[in-house]
């Protein structure tokens, strides 16, 4: 069985974990301590992780956003990208356009988009803006690793 991952960076991101047929797993890193993080990937070892690709989104600073927080940021996004590489976990990086364009829902900013189209994929599922993103770009994951 393969599994794809999709990562949202950031403090109010997430990761999913989809199979050819359904969410496996869906974890938001709001709270989550550096250690939780690290238990997170600990736990996608008892995955099959010779069939798992993950895709990271690209992202990059945002203008007017304060030096702290883009600090903050990049260390957290360094430290998943240096997780996927401690338990060799193949990942790509994918930009936000390039996702939201390949499944339909450019989002420019606005998270509601992309929540109603984690909705509408998956209508069993409750989705929150700290999921959303997530469980889309493993969707893209899937659709162009499969």
């Amino acid at each position: 069985m393969n599994y794809f991952v999709g990562i949202d960076p950031g403090q109010s991101g997430g990761l999913a974990i989809l199979t050819s047929t359904e969410i496996v797993n869906v974890i938001k890193f709001k709270d989550q301590t550096p250690a939780d993080i690290s238990d997170i990937f600990e736990y996608l070892l008892s995955y099959d992780t010779c069939a798992m690709f993950a895709f990271i989104e690209k992202v990059h600073a945002m203008p007017k956003q304060g030096v702290t927080s883009t600090f903050k940021f990049g260390v957290s996004y360094g430290f998943l990208q240096g997780m996927l590489v401690a338990h060799k976990i193949p990942y790509d990086f994918v930009t936000p356009q390039k996702w939201q364009k390949e499944l339909g829902c450019m989002s420019k900013g606005d998270k509601n988009i992309t929540k109603q189209k984690a909705q509408q994929l998956y209508p069993k599922m409750k989705i929150t803006h700290a999921i959303a993103d997530a469980i889309l770009i493993a969707e893209y994951c899937r659709r162009t690793k499969i």
